[in-house]
């Protein structure tokens, strides 16, 4: 596959919650978490931060086409603590996501492996032998019955790459304007990939309180 080039990307990072430890954003959709090593792939997350913020570093990542809420580390040390958190799993995420279709539980779990798919770079793939565990929860907020969608909060368990995406289109309900896994109608349905990182639940690693933001879905 040939390598992506990320088309410009006009909106603006918006910054949530800042202290001298550390950042809460808000990342708007369209714009890659770090540069490519394509030049053309510049543009980023961490390369705008860098701009205002030069020791700062991603403690995690969102998909380009995901918009919302990002924890961004404004020193190392910072950052490994954070990132400690997230590999202990004490970190809680949830996001907002539009699906195809209309859902028939209320709620639900999705519990497929995941691994890399070698023969189709970047995608991922559910592989029961060579797959890592992966983990989604899902909850319905509203049913559109005329546009065949329906809108869901999601909480990643485990925090595999593409999870929520792969995880909705092998439940027969992929995320709306998803170039990568989709059927023939849902990437159309929608000209953004409808999946916004709504929360995010962490202990601050300086006063040690917990940290509860939220940042509203924009659809």
């Amino acid at each position: 596959m040939a390598e992506f080039i990320a088309p410009p990307c006009d909106g603006n990072i918006e910054v949530l919650y800042q202290d001298e430890h550390l950042l809460l954003i808000n990342k708007p959709t369209g714009l890659l978490s770090l540069s490519g090593k394509n030049p053309l792939n510049k543009d980023s997350v961490h390369h705008r931060l860098v701009q205002d913020y030069p020791s700062a570093t991603l403690v995690h990542r969102l998909d380009f086409g995901t918009s919302g809420i990002m924890l961004v580390a404004l020193n190392k040390v910072i950052n490994g603590l954070l990132t400690k958190q997230f590999q202990l799993r004490t970190v809680s995420k949830t996001y907002t996501a539009v699906l195809y279709g209309d859902l028939v539980e209320q709620h639900g779990d999705i519990e497929l492996p995941i691994a890399k798919d070698s023969d189709n770079f970047p995608l991922m793939k559910i592989c029961q032998q060579t797959g890592k565990p992966a983990h989604s929860q899902y909850q319905v907020i509203e049913r559109h019955q005329q546009r065949l969608s329906t809108r869901v909060t999601f909480t990643p368990i485990t925090g595999r790459t593409h999870q929520l995406r792969i995880h909705s289109l092998q439940i027969g309900h992929p995320i709306l304007g998803c170039d990568l896994y989709r059927n023939e109608y849902s990437q159309a349905m929608s000209d953004r990939l409808m999946l916004h990182a709504t929360s995010l639940s962490f202990t601050h690693p300086v006063t040690e309180q917990r940290i509860d933001y939220v940042c509203p879905s924009p659809f």
